[in-house]
């Protein structure tokens, strides 16, 4: 007999519309599951009461993790840096708003790496408590792989969202940017940050996203195999899926290089006041790039953004007559040890071409531990993005 906290969002939704489960037990159930696991897992910055929401919608008695980079207005939102501890904002942010608006129950704050960037914090991956979750959306992809709660908000302005979701073995969605409102959200890089949601299942988080944007059509199915292109996925996935290689056309390379000019241009700017008032709270490493930031010729900044708002104009022709790509979410398995919070290098592009991403478990290292491919569509295609990333998932045997 499986356990209330075990459902999957939909599931969870659709019984407690039917009467067959209460939100309170649901609730009740997450809850015992966190006080059983936070110890070890520490994927929690602050609990709330997990009371049912009074208000009726599609979400209705859900439990949803907020990662600590957004606003709350009745929780503290530190951020990830002892700058702002204790610190209580009077609203919101958006996404959080709409959460409550559809009916979910917001269980807490989930841990961030320092400001959503690099610098890791103490959550560690409950498939291996000596590994890292990845970050920067580290804790909001814990709490979900271990059951603690069967969604949660996640932001990627680098790999901070598909790279957990494959290190945790979970699927990350990252939205088309700015799909899912930003506001209230701490900037990091504000030509980067994209508010995206982690899930079991590729059918919760396109649940999660079309009760946030009133959009039905996310959580549509494909009527046919998708056309896939492929760039170096792995082999049992190659053969299973039958899709061929796919080069990127020549206009596309140094995008890494122009992300990392643009992130660490807008990082500092964003962080004036942080960088000027409380140099000695941030870690050494995260000042320092502030500072490189601010050493950065503004004309290869603007290089940059002209690199990638040409190659975002060029993406969709350059996929030609596939419906989406399927590239690996991460550069291998979560690294051992919490000093990091792994590789980017996978992530970075997709960023920056504001494209909709969906991490799905694919296979699993020779020490067990998950691998995940991420789907990979059209600007503002999010809804045949998500239903190839489904039929995929349940090609791989992946629970969609």
């Amino acid at each position: 007999m499986r356990h209330a906290f075990q459902f999957g969002a939909k599931e969870a939704a659709n019984q407690i519309e039917r009467g067959e489960l209460t939100a309170e037990a649901l609730i009740a159930g997450c809850r015992e599951r966190i006080a059983k696991r936070e110890p070890e897992v520490k994927a929690w910055t602050h609990l709330a009461r997990g009371t049912p929401n009074a208000q009726r919608g599609p979400l209705f008695g859900v439990p949803v993790g907020v990662k600590d980079i957004f606003d709350t207005h009745d929780m503290p939102t530190a951020y990830g840096s002892p700058i702002y501890e204790g610190y209580r904002p009077r609203s919101d942010a958006a996404c959080v708003a709409l959460t409550r608006r559809a009916g979910g129950t917001i269980m807490g704050k989930t841990v961030t790496a320092e400001f959503a960037t690099f610098v890791p914090r103490e959550t560690r991956n409950p498939l291996d408590l000596s590994r890292t979750p990845g970050g920067s959306s580290s804790g909001s992809a814990a709490a979900v792989a271990d059951y603690m709660v069967p969604l949660a908000f996640g932001t990627q302005t680098a790999g901070s969202l598909i790279r957990p979701a494959s290190y945790c073995g979970i699927v990350g969605y990252k939205p088309t940017f700015n799909a899912i409102a930003r506001a209230g959200l701490k900037p990091g890089a504000d030509s980067l940050d994209t508010v995206g949601v982690h899930g079991r299942s590729v059918e919760d988080v396109a649940f999660f996203a079309a009760a946030l944007t009133h959009r039905a059509d996310l959580e549509g199915s494909i009527d046919r195999p998708p056309r896939i292109g492929m760039r170096r996925a792995f082999d049992d996935a190659r053969r299973v899926l039958d899709a061929p290689e796919f080069e990127l056309p020549a206009r596309f390379k140094g995008l890494r290089e122009s992300h990392a000019a643009i992130l660490w241009y807008e990082v500092a700017r964003s962080m004036a006041d942080e960088f000027a008032r409380f140099p000695d709270k941030l870690d050494p490493a995260l000042r320092q790039r502030c500072a490189d930031g601010f050493a950065l010729d503004p004309k290869e900044y603007v290089r940059a953004q002209q690199h990638g708002a040409e190659c975002r104009a060029h993406f969709a022709g350059a996929l030609g007559d596939y419906d989406v790509l399927l590239a690996p979410a991460a550069t291998g398995e979560a690294p051992k040890g919490l000093s990091s919070t792994g590789d980017v290098a996978m992530n970075v592009v997709w960023t920056l071409l504001h494209v909709p991403c969906v991490a799905v478990p694919a296979a699993k290292s020779e020490s067990g531990m998950p691998l995940g491919l991420q789907v990979i569509g059209r600007i503002g295609d999010d809804a045949r993005t998500l239903a190839c990333a489904k039929w995929i998932a349940a090609k791989l045997g992946a629970d969609a």
